[in-house]
């Protein structure tokens, strides 16, 4: 799932006209990005994407979405140069079985995929929300991937997310950042894995000067800022 950060607030200052001018200009981006990856379009949700990747690893889901990211960039810089604002968008991407079928009633149907794996990818993009990520992958994505020495990623939380009991990991890609961003999160990952583990086990002081550490780094990234916020308000409700 892909979808476009505060798009309600964006389209308020467009006409219905501008609006679907926006969303299709945007949507030409990349909508072939899924193609050129194996995946497809299973369907547009306004200005969000639903897209299905068959194979069984996570592999080319995670390259077309950081492809996309990419693109994002120089869309945004034709953007600017037009005068108008940037976008941001959040993607999420989970691994498991679904059944494609068809729903409806005799005067209207649509294909459409059911299943707890499609509601888990829901969840991941709405979580990039949560933590200011531009990309995070379920657990069951993570186990898949093949070669992990392609992707640069780390462990994020350990979350129940909504409609499920037990908890999943959660983790962030992050190739698709600026270079400068991409080497301060590799130098600080250890760090920053270590942070986590200390917040996951309600060590919230020692997991606060571990982030502390990190953003002295990284100060621009914005999952350690979430962190910090985090740790100063558990430390104060103890």
């Amino acid at each position: 799932f892909s979808d476009i950060r505060s798009f309600t607030t964006l389209s308020e200052s467009m006409s219905p006209k501008e609006n679907f001018n926006f969303i299709n200009s945007y949507l030409k981006k990349m909508s072939p990005i899924i193609h050129e990856h194996d995946g497809f379009i299973d369907k547009f949700i306004g200005d969000a994407i639903m897209a299905l990747f068959p194979d069984p690893t996570a592999d080319n889901a995670i390259y077309a979405a950081i492809s996309m990211l990419k693109i994002l960039r120089e869309y945004n810089l034709h953007r600017n140069n037009s005068g108008f604002k940037p976008i941001e968008i959040g993607i999420g991407i989970n691994t498991g079985n679904l059944m494609l079928g068809t729903i409806g009633s005799l005067d209207r149907m649509e294909g459409t995929v059911i299943s707890d794996s499609v509601n888990m990818a829901s969840r991941m993009e709405g979580l990039t929300k949560k933590y200011g990520a531009s990309l995070l992958i379920a657990e069951d994505s993570f186990k898949t991937i093949v070669d992990i020495s392609k992707f640069a990623t780390r462990p994020v939380d350990r979350v129940i997310v909504k409609g499920k009991s037990q908890p999943v990991w959660v983790y962030e890609v992050f190739n698709a950042d600026s270079e400068e961003l991409l080497a301060l999160k590799l130098q600080t990952k250890d760090l920053f894995c270590e942070a986590v583990n200390l917040f996951q086990e309600e060590k919230w002081k020692k997991a606060q000067e571990k982030f502390i550490e990190v953003y002295k780094v990284s100060p621009l990234d914005k999952i350690t800022q979430y962190y910090l916020e985090s740790c100063k308000e558990k430390i104060s409700t103890k």
